[in-house]
């Protein structure tokens, strides 16, 4: 049985994070090592990669990494939907196969549980569906008595939504090639051809049967989504501190706290987990890391900076600054006085402008959202829910209340007058003041 990972299309809403979704790394490793490595402790062991012209290189490098798993690679060379990633796979699709959103995080129960129900029933095709609690923007489940599919509805408007259960894309189908047929018969111009076969698979006899899970998943949509990623890997990982880290006695560490190798923690710090440090980064005197932060490697948590419920990438470095709640990319550097804020006033949801349009993102607490090689001067302050694209430079002294497109700079322009210095300081009242200060401290 082949796992297909569909990594081929492009995460829009991620702005300004560039980077593909499933090669931001967590611990040490990117989320789809992570996903590799899930397959394989069910005894998955072969893998199609379907990727497009800009990531072809990295995942060759990921997959020549690897030992004892086998995995092919296919380009799509446009990223045109499902249906045209598995045509462009097509000649890997032989056999049993199981496609998966690599940018969907779940449990390991994902997979044990859909292969169960495929051998014990004798459908064309399974998929799971997921309970949610509240509104969900993707695709509904409707479903007969014997959880056999009839329609998926496609991000329906609030209030109207046919069941409760969403579709997650981990599909399992038995015959890739009827799949395939049903693909090609499809007649449309929009890039929803998979969907479209699967509501004509609906109409066959025993045609797609849905699977209940049941346990943690995570669509990672939107920037914020990443927090609940470390949470899932930081509550589920033991803690551990590198032989090579160098903890100064007067450092305090508390909790579940992961630090990679040659980490250095100098005197006066404090780390409360959970929280992960990766390889060679620098937590410097009376910084505090807290509440499930993410640094990765070669970062340098400057003096006196506070980190709170972050993910920052690698190659970061602060001095002075407050972080809080805030997700920030490779090879930033905020300088001293940087806060980036995290709560409004009225205490409100943060809103967040993606692709145009306002969206909540039913957080009361989120900082900065912040792309690779951007820089802030001294005293900058950044108001919650502010995105800052690439390279983009944020001058000192500047309140940045909107959005920074990529590969800009924003000074402050400050007026000042200029005048003669006609105070004259009285200086037997300042002796005064300093004899009266040395009797205090006598």
């Amino acid at each position: 049985m082949k796992v297909i990972f569909l990594c081929g299309g492009i995460g829009r809403r991620m702005s300004p994070i560039t980077e593909d979704k499933f090669l931001v790394e967590f611990l040490g490793k990117t989320l789809v090592e992570h996903q590799i490595e899930k397959a394989v402790g069910v005894g998955l062991k072969e893998f199609v990669f379907v990727a497009n012209p800009q990531n072809i290189e990295r995942i060759e490098k990921i997959a020549g990494s690897l030992s004892g798993v086998t995995i092919e690679i296919a380009l799509q060379k446009e990223p045109l939907g499902i249906a045209n990633a598995l045509k462009s796979a097509e000649h890997f699709l032989k056999g049993e196969i199981i496609i998966v959103n690599p940018n969907d995080v779940f449990e390991s129960s994902a997979y044990t549980g859909i292969i169960a129900a495929s051998r014990g029933d004798s459908a064309f095709s399974y998929i799971l569906g997921y309970e949610v609690a509240g509104y969900f923007p993707g695709g509904y489940l409707v479903m007969d008595e014997q959880n056999y599919l009839k329609r998926i509805v496609e991000k329906p408007p609030r209030g109207k939504e046919p069941s409760r259960l969403v579709n997650i894309l981990i599909h399992l189908h038995t015959s890739p090639e009827k799949l395939l047929e049903y693909i090609k018969k499809v007649d449309t111009t929009r890039d929803n051809a998979y969907e479209c076969a699967l509501d004509e698979m609906t109409q066959e006899r025993r045609g797609i049967e849905v699977v209940s899970y049941r346990n943690f998943w995570q669509a990672v949509k939107y920037p914020w989504h990443i927090f609940e990623v470390i949470r899932y890997f930081l509550d589920r990982s033991p803690s551990y501190i590198s032989p090579s880290a160098d903890i100064s006695e007067k450092a305090t560490i508390k909790g579940k706290v992961i630090l990679g190798d040659n980490v250095r923690v100098l005197e006066n710090a404090v780390i409360r987990g959970p929280v992960y440090i990766g390889a060679n980064s620098v937590i410097g005197n009376n910084a505090l890391v807290r509440d499930y932060s993410h640094i990765g490697a070669g970062c340098v948590v400057g003096y006196g900076t506070e980190v709170k419920g972050t993910y920052i990438g690698n190659g970061c470095w602060f001095h002075s600054s407050y972080i809080g709640d805030s997700i920030i990319s490779d090879e930033c550097s905020f300088g001293a006085g940087t806060v980036l804020t995290n709560f409004r006033f009225d205490e409100g949801n943060i809103k967040v402008r993606v692709q145009g349009e306002v969206t909540d993102t039913e957080r009361d607490k989120l900082g900065a959202i912040v792309g690779s090689k951007s820089k802030t001067g001294v005293n900058v302050s950044i108001m919650p829910g502010i995105k800052i694209g690439p390279n983009s430079f944020v001058g000192s002294h500047v309140s940045l209340a909107r959005d920074l497109e990529p590969n800009k700079f924003i000074v402050a322009t400050p007026q000042y007058k200029i005048m003669e210095n006609t105070i004259e300081v009285d200086e037997k009242k300042k002796q005064d003041y300093m004899g009266r200060l040395a009797k205090c401290v006598e």
